[in-house]
């Protein structure tokens, strides 16, 4: 397997529990983070070693690096020839490896079907190529696949599995110290650190706003392991004396306690919307990222929550309208009209309804047809 940054090594995580659930004697290895090897998952590289964030320096710089790991690692797995090898997310490093891996006759699978429907259509041509069967996230993919001569299943999302229907608000505040009656804010910049460089000191300075505009509200910050010390000297430059609390982790828990959330793109804002979160969405990238990415999309919505709803749900915010003062006045609007918060929340329970398949279970039938056609 290979699960690249913190978000494939929680599908990961997750969809391991389901496979040793109906294989106990499973072995797993390959590229993975914590949540994988609680699962019994040997890292032979860590997951963040393939975390990087647009089209940017950084990218060039590490080309070689990630060039090197997925070369050595598909030399090791033709020598260990897996039964299976899954590929969660990552599509630009996972894509050209299982390609290889096909072409010598090992069975792969993909797990998250990369966003062809909203951009780089064209790579479906390469994951005819590359994988024996996609397993999707949402129910509107795997049609796409299939008109293309791709297997493809509905999985269901795992997180919907996970996180439960009714949510834990007052359990998840006494656990963090926040009082029942304490409006409270949760400030997720993402968990890579180029997403934390260019969103981290945005969020911040509408924390620093929203606290002088409302000195009763209280913020939380959950921090990715490893990346305190970058985030600490922005909070100490960006927002010094706002009551905000940093979280070793503990997202789930944040999103449970608040009463909205000024999030980052990415799969953080399903979670908040399986936590029935209302939100801000906001992304910034370098202005040659951001040139790249407008060029290549097709639809009018980045976050998950609006895509899978086909509607701006939530708002979203990105580059130039990501700003402190457009943020702030989101955030507050939220805050402000508690019907337009229940809407929101009943859509979004709608939604966790739809996605939760018993994913474990639905990953593992796809697979264990994969591994019967061998």
């Amino acid at each position: 397997m290979v699960a690249g940054e913190t978000s494939g090594d929680l599908l990961a995580g997750l969809l391991l529990g389901g496979m040793k659930a109906r294989w106990p004697d499973l072995s797993s290895q390959g590229i993975g983070g914590p949540k994988m090897a609680a699962q019994g998952f040997e890292a032979w590289w860590p997951h963040d070693k393939l975390a990087v964030h647009g089209f940017n320096m950084e990218v060039l710089r590490r080309f070689r690096e990630i060039w090197t790991i997925r070369r050595r690692l598909g030399d090791r797995l033709l020598a260990d020839r897996p039964d299976v090898f899954i590929g969660v997310d990552a599509p630009d490093f996972n894509l050209g490896l299982e390609a290889r891996l096909k072409e010598q006759g090992v069975k792969t699978v993909h797990f998250v079907s990369p966003s062809i429907w909203a951009w780089r259509g064209g790579r479906i041509k390469k994951i005819h190529r590359s994988v024996d069967h996609m397993l999707c996230l949402f129910p509107f993919e795997p049609k796409i696949y299939q008109d293309a001569g791709i297997n493809a299943s509905f999985v269901g999302h795992p997180l919907a599995d996970t996180i439960p229907l009714e949510v834990p608000r007052a359990a998840a505040r006494a656990a963090l110290g926040i009082a029942e009656s304490t409006p409270l804010v949760a400030v997720l910049p993402g968990s890579r650190r180029g997403e934390v460089r260019h969103i981290a000191p945005c969020f911040l300075q509408t924390v620093a706003l929203l606290a002088k505009q409302r000195p009763d509200l209280r913020f939380v910050l959950p921090v990715v392991p490893g990346l305190r010390e970058m985030v600490e000297p922005l909070v100490r430059e960006h927002a010094p004396n706002a009551p905000l609390t940093l979280l070793d982790g503990q997202s789930h828990e944040a999103l449970a306690a608040c009463d909205v959330t000024l999030i980052a793109s990415g799969t953080a804002t399903l979670e908040a919307a399986l936590f029935k979160r209302p939100m801000v969405i906001a992304y910034q990238l370098s202005p040659m990222s951001w040139q790249i990415m407008k060029r290549m999309g097709y639809l009018p919505w980045v976050g998950l929550p609006n895509i899978l709803e086909r509607d701006f749900v939530v708002p979203e915010r990105l580059q130039d309208d990501a700003n402190p003062v457009q943020l702030a006045k989101d955030v507050l609007a939220w805050l402000d009209d508690p019907s337009r918060s229940a809407s929101v929340q009943q859509r979004f329970l709608e939604l966790h309804h739809t996605l939760r398949r018993n994913t474990g279970q639905a990953a593992t039938d796809a697979i264990a047809q994969v591994l019967e056609a061998r």
